[in-house]
């Protein structure tokens, strides 16, 4: 029997908005030179903000994020846009915007994601592409202010953990744990937490994955920096090198962590003095963002309406359980995500 899609939520985009739209555009529109017949979608995102494109006869290009403000708020997006670009990295830059109306018209970055190009050029390319990412996010967190950021707390760590046993666990595959179950997820829990809050902290992107860098020049662009913490020093250098859409094997990983950490360490960052202890806390911390992640996408999948992202929660598994073998405390975890996947584990600890 084939099981029943949920029915997508009624779209926040209705016609009385984009009318509004399209007359909060046209004058901008003439001013920038860009045609407002051009507008088309530009890029799909998994919240409730979309992004549409105008382009100019001259060639020249902007990008407009429509936010209902019912739903979500620019304002973090306008705030770290203007903090970002004062530190000297390249983002959008901010040409109009109307928070009340959550209308935002910005420059175009291009349409060429890091994504795109990794997976083109998974070589030479991607040592090029992926040196310059490592050298932004150094420069971010070098130079950006965490005092103005949210604080990513004891609090927000568990709510993102608690999406894997509401939306993936019970709601994805059908499963109850026991309470015997529960307490072992309790655990891991409080051992990905504890390690993330003994990190140094800094600057936290929270998605500073290869669809939110951009082809650019300077190099790269980077996108989707609204939701912005202070956080876990390793959070963003584990999201670029074990990201949701691409994996590389643990050899290239581990090369372009120790380029982090070396560069991080003349930069002043307060990363841990022994890689081993560092390359851990990227692990733990990659490990607390799969398995939000893996309660992410079913939640996109079961509220949203939007079952593709279910196609990749094998990566994820795959991600944790590598994880999870490797490290003694984390070992409960294993028989829990067990369940979930078409293999049986063979357990054996690194550390």
């Amino acid at each position: 029997m084939t099981p029943t899609l949920p029915t997508p939520p009624a779209s926040p985009f209705t016609a009385e908005r984009e009318a509004s739209l399209r007359h909060w555009l046209a004058p901008l529109a003439s001013r920038y030179g860009l045609d407002p017949a051009s507008l088309a979608p530009a890029s799909a995102d998994a919240s409730f903000r979309r992004y549409l494109r105008l382009t100019g006869a001259g060639g020249g290009s902007a990008v407009v994020m429509d936010a209902p403000p019912a739903l979500i708020a620019c304002q973090p997006f306008l705030m770290m846009a203007e903090r970002i670009t004062a530190s000297g990295l390249h983002v959008p830059e901010v040409l109009a915007a109307d928070p009340e109306q959550g209308f935002v018209l910005m420059s175009d970055l291009g349409r060429r994601p890091y994504l795109d190009a990794l997976r083109d050029d998974p070589g030479q390319g991607a040592e090029r592409l992926m040196r310059d990412a490592i050298r932004a996010l150094v420069h971010w967190q070098s130079h950006l202010d965490t005092s103005a950021l949210p604080r990513y707390d004891d609090a927000l760590l568990r709510r993102e953990l608690a999406l894997f046993p509401e939306w993936c666990v019970q709601r994805e595959f059908g499963i109850t744990w026991t309470e015997k179950q529960q307490a072992r997820w309790q655990g891991v829990c409080d051992t990905l937490v504890s390690s993330a809050l003994a990190q140094p902290v800094v600057a936290v992107h929270r998605d500073y994955m290869p669809r939110n860098l951009m082809v650019a020049d300077p190099n790269p662009g980077i996108l989707d920096f609204q939701d912005a913490v202070a956080g876990p020093v390793s959070y963003d250098l584990a999201s670029l090198l074990r990201d949701a859409f691409i994996s590389w094997d643990e050899e290239r990983e581990l090369d372009w962590a120790v380029r982090y950490w070396e560069t991080a360490r003349k930069a002043g960052l307060p990363v841990d003095d022994d890689f081993g202890e560092f390359w851990r806390q990227v692990e733990w911390m990659g490990l607390q963002r799969h398995l939000k992640v893996l309660g992410i996408f079913c939640r996109l999948k079961h509220r949203d309406g939007k079952p593709a992202y279910r196609e990749d929660l094998p990566r994820f598994f795959a991600y944790a359980t590598k994880v999870a073998l490797r490290y003694r405390p984390l070992a409960p975890l294993l028989a829990l995500i067990e369940p979930m996947q078409d293999q049986k584990l063979a357990v054996g600890y690194t550390f």
